[in-house]
C-alpha cells in the first residue's frame, strides 16, 4: 500500500526561556557533571555518525554549534561515516566512544552478542523516504522488485527500511539490487542520472529531489500518520548509544552528554525555523538555503520531546527488523538492556523541575504549515 499524497499537521509552539538564574543552574562548570558535581571521567571523546548533515541528526549539529557539549566540560571530536552501519562497526571496533545512529543497529548488536545499549533518543520517527523516479510505473512495494535502490550506505537505517517494505510485500532483500549513494550530492546525482530507479534517504536530499522533480515519493515517515500505518506507533529513530561497558565506567561522562542532547531537544522545541536554520552550517543546504528551510518544516515531528524511547517503540523497531533479518527473527532480545534510561530520567529532573525553573512565554514560532509539499 503505498502513502502518498497531502499530509497537513498544524503545530503551535510556545518558545519558554530560561531566566539568568535558571541559566546558570542549567550550565555546569566545565569538566564537571551538573546534576552530581561530579567530575566527569572522559572530557575527550570520539563519536561515529553518519552523513551528519541529514535533518536525522541535526540535535548532534546544534548541540555542536551552540557549544552544549562544551558547557557540560566535554569535546567531542566526530567521525563522519556514509552510512549507520559504518558507525556502528566503529563502535564495536573500539574506533570510537560513542555513536549516534539508529535504534535498529542496538538490536542488531544484541543479536550478535554485544551489550550496547541506548542513552537517550534523539528521533521519535525515522524520517527516511521512499522515493521512485518520476517514470517508474510504480503502484505497490511488489514492484520494488528488480529496480535499482539507492540508500546511503548497506546496512544503514535507509537500507533497513526498504527490506521491510519489501517483506510486506513478499519480496526476499535479494529482491532488488541496493547501491550505496551517500546522502549529500551524490544521491541527488545518482537519482538525476538514472544510476538508481528508487531512492530511499532522508532531507535535504529529499526535498531536493522533489524541488527538481526528479523524483515521486510513495513512503514518507517524516510524518506521524505514516508511521503510526506503517508501524502501529513510534518508532525510534537516531540514538546516542555506547557500549555497556563504557557506560558503567563513565557515568559522570554519560550523564554530561544525556544533559547536553536534551537541553539540545528542548531547544529545537522552542527555537524558530530560522534560528535553527541559521545554526547549521551553510554547507547543508545542498545549494539552495529555501530548499533547506523546506526540508526542515517538514522534519520538525521527527525529533523526539523526551529523550526517552517507548516500549511501544522498541516493540516496533523489533517487529521491523524481524520481518526481514534472519538473525532477529527468532531471537530473544531483552529490550530492557537495549535502553538505559537513568541518565535521561535525571536530565529532566534537572531541567523540568518546577521548582528550579522560572518560565515565561514568548510565542515567536507560529503555527507551522507542515504541508508535504505534494499531491
Amino acid at each position: 500500500m503505498m502513502f502518498c499524497g497531502r499530509a497537513m499537521a498544524e503545530m503551535h509552539y510556545n518558545r519558554r526561556a530560561f531566566t539568568a538564574g535558571m541559566t546558570s543552574v542549567l550550565l555546569s562548570t566545565a569538566f564537571f557533571d551538573s546534576v552530581h558535581g561530579q567530575q566527569v571521567e572522559r572530557s575527550s571523546l570520539k563519536l561515529g555518525i553518519a552523513n551528519k548533515a541529514h535533518l536525522y541528526y541535526l540535535p548532534v549539529t546544534i548541540a555542536e554549534r551552540r557549544g552544549h557539549f562544551t558547557d557540560y566540560g566535554l569535546a567531542i571530536a566526530m567521525s563522519d561515516f556514509e552510512g549507520g552501519g559504518q558507525s556502528f562497526d566503529a563502535l564495536l571496533a573500539g574506533s570510537v566512544d560513542i555513536a549516534a545512529g539508529a535504534y535498529e543497529h542496538i538490536l542488531r548488536a544484541h543479536a550478535m552478542g554485544h551489550d550496547v545499549r541506548a542513552v537517550i533518543e534523539l528521533g521519535r520517527f525515522p524520517g527516511v523516504v521512499l522515493a521512485v523516479g518520476k517514470n517508474e510505473a510504480f503502484k505497490s512495494y511488489a514492484d520494488l522488485k528488480g529496480l535499482k535502490i539507492g540508500v546511503t550506505a548497506p546496512n544503514s537505517s535507509s537500507h533497513f527500511f526498504v527490506l521491510y517494505l519489501m517483506a510486506r510485500a513478499g519480496l526476499a532483500p535479494n529482491d532488488a539490487s541496493f547501491i550505496g549513494v551517500g546522502g549529500g550530492e551524490q544521491a541527488v546525482n545518482a537519482m538525476m542520472t538514472g544510476e538508481i530507479n528508487a531512492i530511499s534517504n532522508f532531507d535535504p536530499v529529499i526535498t531536493r529531489l522533489q524541488q527538481d522533480g526528479t523524483a515521486r515519493i510513495v513512503t514518507d515517515t517524516r510524518f506521524p500518520r505514516v508511521n503510526y500505518e506503517i508501524f502501529g506507533g513510534t518508532n525510534p529513530a537516531a540514538v546516542l548509544y555506547a557500549k555497556n561497558e563504557f557506560i558503567a565506567t563513565n557515568p559522570a561522562t554519560m550523564q554530561a552528554l544525556v544533559n547536553a542532547f536534551y537541553k539540545t531537544l528542548r531547544w529545537i522545541a522552542t527555537a524558530t525555523t530560522d534560528e535553527i536554520v541559521n545554526t547549521v552550517p551553510a554547507d547543508y543546504f545542498l545549494g539552495d538555503r529555501a530548499i533547506y528551510v523546506k526540508a526542515l518544516k517538514a522534519n520538525l515531528l521527527i525529533y523526539s520531546r523526551t529523550g526517552i524511547i517507548t516500549r511501544q517503540g522498541m516493540n516496533s523497531a523489533l517487529k521491523m527488523m524481524a520481518a526481514f533479518d534472519p538473525d532477529l527473527k527468532d531471537k530473544k532480545i531483552d529490550l530492557q538492556k537495549t535502553f538505559n534510561d537513568r541518565f535521561i530520567k535525571r536530565a529532566t529532573v534537572l531541567f523540568d523541575d518546577p521548582t528550579n525553573s522560572d518560565l515565561e512565554t514568548d510565542d515567536r514560532r507560529p503555527e507551522i504549515d507542515l504541508n508535504r509539499f505534494q499531491d
